[in-house]
Order: C-alpha cells, then structure tokens, then sequence
C-alpha cells in the first residue's frame, strides 16, 4: 500500500502549479512517441450504461461491433469511471479529478456552492484533450452530449468550440428525448428538433461517421473524434423494430439474467470465478413474486435496443474509417460514463430533479410541476401499464434492471461501490495493441485518457493556460497496458454527493453517505461481499487518512454543505410506489 510520505509527494505534484514540464514529468512514464506518425484517436462514451451491458463483457444484447473492436484489440476489467455524468466528463476531458476541474458535483449546482471545486462548470483554469491536441495539428470534432456547462450565454466560454474544437454536433444539456429533440446545436447555433422520424442515436452516429469522412478526405489527419453518445440513458425510447427483436429475451426475469450474465464474464474472465454475484437489491421483489411481467419485460427489451442501436452507430463509425484507409493507425477507445442508472422517474409533468419526494428521490418529475413536457409527451413515469419505448413515454428501467446492468457488482450511478464506478473498456489500434483474446485485469481510471492520448501524439503538457497555472495531470498513461505490459496504478479517489472511496493497489476503502467506512480485497472480493474494516482497523485508518489527504488538496468538502438541497442531505435510498407494495 503506498505510505503516506508517498502519498503526500504525489499530492504536492497533483497541486503545485507548473509541476509537470511534460507528460513525462507529469506521469514518471515515457512523455511521447516521437518518431511515429500520430495516430487518429476517437473516443466514444456510452451515457449511464452498465459494467454488463455489451456482448463481450457478458451481456445477451447483440453488439457486434464492439465485441469486434475487441477482438482486435483488448479489454479491461477493472478500469473505473466517476460515479455521475458531470463528474466523469470533467476527469475525461482534463485528466484531472472532477473537482479539480470545478465538477465535483452537476452543472445543475452553478452558482449554488461558494467552492471552486463545485463551481458545475468546467474550470478556465485547466486545458481539455482536444486543446492539447491542437497543439501538435490534430483536428478536432465532437458529436453528442457535452454535459460541463449550463445552456447560458454567459457560461459560452466553456461550450466545446471554445474548449478546443473544431467542429460541434450535439447537445450542452445532459439528457434528451430521443425524438424531436429540442436541445440540439450545430457549434454555438441552436437548431430546430429534427424529423419525427430521425432517432438521436442514428442522427448523431451518422454526424460522427461523416466527420471521420470528411476529415480524411480532405486531409485533416490526424484528427481526434469525440463522439459522447446519449444512449441508454432516460428516456428510454428505441424504433419498435429493435425493440421486437428483445421483445420476449427478458421473460425469465431479472434473477436468471443475473445468473446467465455472471455466468459469461466467469467464462469470458472478465470476473474471477471467486467473485459470488451480489446479491439483489433488497427492495425488488423475486421474479417470480414480481407483477406486471409484461410491463418489466418491456422496460428491459426498450433498453436492450437502445444499446444495440448504439452499436449499430458505432459500427457506422468504424465502417467510415475503415473506408477512409486509416484504421491501422486510429486508436478507438469505448467506455462508458458511470456505471448502470437504477434512477426512478415518478409521476407527474418533467421538471428538475424532486429530491423530497415522500418516496424518496424520483428523479426529473413532480406530482405537482407546471412546466410542460416536451414535445407532448405523457410524461407517466414508471407506472406499470404504461408501456415505454415510443416519443409519448419518459420512463427508465429503474432499480430491478439497473441492477441487472451492473452484474455481477453492488450499487449504481451515484455511488462509489464497484457498480456505481465499474466501466466497460475496449481499445482497438490495429498498429499498436495486438488482439488479446482474454480480457486483461489491469486497473485503470478516466484520468488516464489525457495522458495516453498526449503520449500517443506526441504531445507535451503545458503549465499554463491563458486563465492562469493549471494543476498536473493525475492520471498515467495506458501505453504500457496497450503494449502488453504490466503497470502499477497509483491510488484512485472518488467524492460524489458524500459517496467516497480510494482504490490503492488490491484494497479499496469505500463509503456510501453518510455510512461508515467499509474495507474490501478486490482480488478476493470485488463484488465487496465481505467488509475487512473491523479485523483490519490499522489499514482503514491509513487509508481514510489518505482520503482526507486528498480531499484537502482537491478542494472536496464534507457533505451535505450547507447550500445542499433538503432532499439531497440524508443520503436515503428511496423506494418507488410500483416497489413499495412489495415491502414486508
């Protein structure tokens, strides 16, 4: 485990300004490949989707296209994202910890925290992948949800074409209806909702595939393409003829999914066979004492088509570099943002989040809300009955298959238990990584992509940017991992709403707001069955010690603050009406 005068090093590099001279400073790892011709990158990101979500980490949903990426490159099994979508993009797009880049909660919060590290928008003083890569003649484009500042005209600063790129086709806001979207913008320029026929999915694949197009048939190369895809989170909503081919899959219900999901992964070795599948949230009932079947079956088959949609997009992108001639030398990298969302929508007209909801936090509805809904939609919620998947319905899978999308782990989005921070990861750059069939269980974080994409390109991290001294990265690269080399993670550190954790070597200290500290082996229990705190006292306390460390120089603060929202303050698990009647 690393000493604290290790710890404190690293931190002092973490935050003197002007620490890192270059990616070599910043990461003690070799800074750039010099003498190789600059690979494309493109970075795609998958929004709330589970740690089993996709074929090729145990998952029934058809994804040939990524089970393909993988095939020819690698997987990783214990590669960590942040806990919230906010948060996460913060760390992707700096390398930094969220907080370090004014995200340490949501863009919802700007102005409401008097803390620069919950400012909820994405800080001035730190440089994103793309302005990095500008400096070495990339060009640069981004397709989807930006989700690091407000929809203002005073937060423009910090939209994408003045974060360093290029081109803009997406969103700034972080969810929308999959139809008829009325939050789309071309650069800084608002559209008009497309077609009613035109999936957001299908539109923004077919914007990333042509830039990719146009950018190699005009010679722009290298070029990094950013392509943040809304997909699977909420609403969920899919064309009916994805949605027949899952129509009957889900009938044997979330229990046997679980089992049949865990079941791949310990066959495929993306989880060691020690590792028991966590049990079911306690607040869902067995399937088979479950009601309205046909209704959960639906919910399921919706979201299993909006991720196989997904990958059919991202087949769309690959198919254009592959007809570009430039696949051999275009690193691709697909993770997903948080891990599976078990958020409930409740009834009622859309709002903002309702955080005293007698049921608990039902997120985006209120029984008594008066702004409209969008588009006309009904606006029903997750009542059973209701039938999701078309434009009229808001609905989300909500706790039972949230639970199924983070098997074989505990928890969800929100919380830094392994199924709130667990991502999928696939890299394919045919020049680079050889395929290597069984996945590779080699710990790695967000902060890790700035520093992997720097050195891949050749690029030197600066010490300033024109708002002043910025922080050093704290990521480490991944080109050791993508040459089949071993690599020793420095710790990882998580705060989100109070959920914190630090993940150091095989051991992780976790707690979800506002319990005590529990302590967890990952390399005999990752699915975090078996709290080690009481019979290791000395370790939780060195390791909570490192967390206070590091909240301290990241600028985290205890939670609830006292701006923090009445409903947001106690940490409670709240249980939706359709779940309730199952309580004893």
């Amino acid at each position: 485990m690393t000493n604290r005068r290790d710890f404190l090093r690293m931190g002092a590099g973490m935050a003197a300004a002007g620490a890192a001279t270059g990616v070599e400073a910043a990461t003690g790892e070799p800074a750039a490949r010099t003498n190789a011709p600059r690979p494309n990158i493109i970075l795609i990101l998958a929004d709330d989707m589970g740690f089993s979500d996709i074929g090729c980490f145990g998952s029934e949903i058809a994804t040939p296209h990524l089970d393909k990426l993988a095939q020819r490159g690698m997987r990783l099994t214990e590669y960590y994202n942040n806990p919230r979508c906010c948060p996460s993009r913060a760390s992707i797009m700096t390398g930094l910890y969220s907080h370090q880049a004014g995200m340490g909660n949501m863009v919802v919060d700007h102005n409401r925290y008097p803390f620069p590290a919950y400012a909820g928008i994405l800080s001035a003083q730190t440089i994103t992948i793309p302005e990095a890569l500008k400096t070495a003649g990339y060009n640069t484009a981004m397709v989807g949800k930006w989700h690091l500042a407000p929809e203002t005209e005073e937060s423009k600063p910090q939209w994408p074409l003045q974060r360093g790129f290029d081109r803009f086709s997406g969103m700034i806001s972080g969810a929308s209806v999959y139809y008829e979207s009325p939050h789309l913008f071309d650069g800084n320029t608002t559209l008009p909702p497309p077609p009613k026929d035109k999936y957001l999915t299908d539109i923004w694949a077919e914007k990333a595939a042509g830039y990719v197009t146009e950018l190699a048939a005009e010679g722009k190369m290298p070029f990094f393409l950013y392509a943040a895809f809304n997909a699977p989170h909420w609403p969920i909503q899919a064309p009916e003829e994805d949605v027949k081919k899952y129509a009957d899959r889900y009938r044997e219900g979330w229990d046997k999914l679980r089992e049949e999901r865990h079941a791949r992964q310990i066959a495929e070795g993306i989880v060691d066979p020690k590792w028991p599948l966590s049990p079911r949230d306690p607040r869902v009932p067995a399937w088979e004492k479950a009601e309205d079947k046909e209704w959960e079956i639906r919910r399921m088959a919706v979201y299993a088509a909006m991720i196989d949609k997904l990958d059919q997009g991202i087949g769309r992108i690959v198919d254009a570099v592959e007809k570009a001639g430039v696949m051999e030398n275009t690193l691709i990298v697909f993770m997903s943002d948080n891990g599976g969302n078990a958020e409930e929508l409740g009834r009622g007209q859309r709002t903002l989040p309702v955080t005293d909801s007698p049921e608990g936090p039902l997120h985006g509805f209120d029984p008594k809300g008066s702004i409209p809904c969008e588009n006309g939609m009904t606006c029903a919620g997750n009542i059973p009955g209701v039938m999701p998947g078309g434009e009229e319905t808001f609905q989300s899978i909500g706790i039972p298959w949230g639970n199924c999308a983070n098997t074989p782990f505990r928890l969800y989005k929100h919380y830094a238990q392994e199924g709130g921070i667990s991502s999928p990861f696939v890299a394919c750059w045919p020049k680079v990584i050889k395929p290597m069939g069984r996945p590779m269980a080699a710990v790695g974080h967000e902060t890790d992509l700035m520093p992997t994409f720097l050195e891949a390109a050749g690029v030197t991290y600066p010490t300033h940017v024109a708002a002043g001294p910025i922080p050093a990265f704290v990521g480490q690269s991944l080109m050791p991992l993508f040459e089949g080399k071993k690599r020793t993670r420095q710790p990882i550190f998580w705060e989100h709403e109070g959920n914190r954790a630090v993940r150091d070597g095989q051991w992780k200290l976790v707690s979800r707001f506002p319990d005590a500290w529990e302590l967890y082996d990952m390399e005999a229990d990752r699915t975090e069955l078996h709290d080690l705190a009481a019979a290791q006292p000395a370790r939780t306390k060195a390791m909570a010690a490192m967390w206070d460390e590091w909240a301290k120089l990241v600028g985290a603060q205890p939670w609830p603050m006292p701006q923090t929202p009445p409903g947001e303050r106690t940490g409670e698990m709240g249980t939706p009406p359709y779940l309730r009647r199952y309580k004893a």
